[in-house]
């Protein structure tokens, strides 16, 4: 599958090589820089092609190798040719796992995808186990994102006194965290004994994921105008002041009636901006969402009311079981999946939608 994906787009790779050199050219230009939008333009489309550019340069090497080493096992060195076949094996695993790389690259490169997408991770059913278990999500994702080397920014957290949490907002900066993450989108239920329960029973308790697209400037424009804007102590587990100045940010966008705040930072300006980042997200779902649903039709559908049974995957502690019911497929060691280990869950799920696409 892998070779047929990649030979299929050999040209499209050839187009992004080409483009991606024609772009690195132009950026040492020095008069560029006094053309400041086509600069930035060009600085930012030579990131998004730079990883598929790289891989590129690799698989074409790799293929060079393998070419040395049959013409090695062609030849009458019996010691040699044994050596060169060893490494011709290991060396086509290698160009295999690198088509497969490049092949999900350039779909994510003809998808449209956002630059950047926001994950808010909420507790649902079940208590203060439920916020446990968003704050376990929380600390996965961001695991997952520094495993693939993705920049995020954490642009709100309200934290609970026993280490859980009420609500997190985390924005992703990678198209390729675009393409991943949003199968995470829905109910996830857990199956575990909480630490607080004595007679040692499981409990079944809920978290909800969603995620929106942050969008460009262009697609959303705030008018101060229509923003109240407060500001409070930011609040620590258990509601205590973590200091006494107001840094943490409340935005009220007053045409639409809704609220967010950030406290992420020590800085206000800092909380600010993720709170205005936030806002930006849901208005940009908001006015999708009224194009072809209900006003909150998405959303709702992405999280349902996060009751027990609206589940997208059980990770099942009891059992070292996790569980996506989408596709029907289980996956164990629960301790490295929790600890960023998704990528085996995310690529199956992706393989799903390319085998319905």
């Amino acid at each position: 599958m892998a070779n047929f994906c990649y030979s299929k787009k050999m040209t499209d790779v050839q187009k992004i090589k080409d483009e991606y050199r024609q772009i690195t050219e132009k950026l040492t230009d020095p008069e560029l820089i006094s053309r400041w939008d086509e600069f930035q333009e060009l600085s930012k489309r030579k990131a998004a092609l730079e990883k598929i550019a790289t891989k590129a340069q690799e698989l074409d090497e790799l293929k060079q190798r393998i070419e040395e080493n049959n013409q090695i096992i062609s030849s009458q060195e019996e010691e040699l040719a044994a050596l060169a076949q060893e490494e011709v094996v290991l060396l086509a695993q290698k160009k295999e796992q690198l088509e497969k790389e490049i092949a999900e690259l350039l779909q994510e490169e003809a998808e449209d995808l956002p630059d950047a997408v926001i994950m808010e991770i909420r507790p649902g059913t079940g208590g203060e186990e439920a916020s446990l278990f968003a704050g376990d999500l929380f600390r996965m994702y961001t695991k997952y994102a520094e495993q693939k080397g993705w920049k995020y920014t954490v642009l709100d957290v309200n934290e609970t006194e026993v280490g859980g949490m009420r609500e997190a907002s985390i924005e992703f900066q990678s198209k390729e965290a675009a393409g991943k993450l949003r199968h995470e989108a829905g109910v996830h239920r857990v199956q575990r004994i909480p630490s607080t329960e004595k007679a040692g029973r499981i409990h079944t308790s809920t978290a909800s994921v969603a995620i929106l697209s942050k969008p460009t400037k262009a697609e959303i424009q705030l008018n101060p105008a229509d923003l109240k804007i407060d500001t409070f102590n930011s609040s620590g587990p258990g509601g205590q002041n973590v200091n006494k100045r107001q840094t943490a940010v409340r935005v009220t966008h007053l045409p639409t009636g809704l609220v967010v705040a950030s406290q992420a930072s020590r800085n206000q300006q800092k909380n600010r901006e993720f709170a205005l980042s936030l806002l930006a997200a849901r208005l940009l779902q908001q006015k999708e969402e009224s194009e072809g649903a209900t006003l909150a039709g998405e959303r709702k559908g992405q999280i349902g009311q996060a009751e027990r049974a609206e589940k997208i995957r059980t990770y099942n502690f009891p059992q070292d079981r996790i569980t996506d019911h989408r596709i029907g497929k289980s996956w164990h060691n629960l301790e490295a999946i929790m600890a960023g280990d998704l990528e085996d869950i995310v690529g199956d799920l992706r393989g799903l939608e390319n085998s319905k696409s």
